[in-house]
């Protein structure tokens, strides 16, 4: 039975089963809820889904920062007497900042066509997951490429800080 009402539902459905109680007292009533509670409790499951899918979705970009991270502070850090030189010949430190960041911008652009290119294989597999947009959504895919673009940006900004204070003058001393 469903009833329609706009007062609270909790006290329409306790003189509703004062009523079916009158009429017959020993029909048991199980289940009454109101029509919010009874759609919750239908997309509970999907919710919990997209909420884990949406943790592991975060946890992936704090990988990929942190992989983008480490090997741009490894790269810098192999190339640390040749960006020293290079300052000592005249280049500047936005140079520098020019040099690193679009090495780390290369890997990310590989990284993200790669990523593209999976996930439009795998578009069938999530499109039971999606409501409201498809799998192959040009907006989604255009904000997940800004998205990581950035972060690989924001990976590669204390690598590029460090090598931009790079004292060619100690660099070559090593050399």
């Amino acid at each position: 039975m469903i009833i329609r009402t706009t007062s609270d539902p909790h006290r329409v459905a306790l003189a509703a089963a004062d009523v079916i109680h009158k009429i017959d007292p020993v029909l048991p009533l199980a289940n009454v809820m109101t029509m919010n509670e009874l759609l919750a409790g239908s997309v509970a499951p999907r919710r919990f889904s997209a909420i884990l899918t949406g943790i592991l979705a975060l946890l992936a970009l704090l990988l990929a920062a942190v992989g983008i991270y480490g090997v741009m502070s490894y790269m810098v850090g192999r190339r640390t007497s040749e960006i020293g030189i290079r300052m000592a010949l005249g280049a500047q430190p936005r140079d520098v900042l020019r040099l690193i960041v679009t090495h780390g911008l290369k890997l990310a652009f590989i990284g993200v066509v790669l990523g593209i290119c999976g996930s439009l294989a795998l578009a069938r597999l999530i499109s039971s997951l999606l409501f409201g947009i498809r799998a192959t959504d040009p907006v989604t895919f255009g904000a997940v490429v800004v998205l990581l673009t950035s972060v690989a940006i924001a990976a590669c900004y204390i690598p590029v800080r460090r090598a931009m204070k790079v004292d060619p003058m100690i660099v070559l001393r090593y050399e």
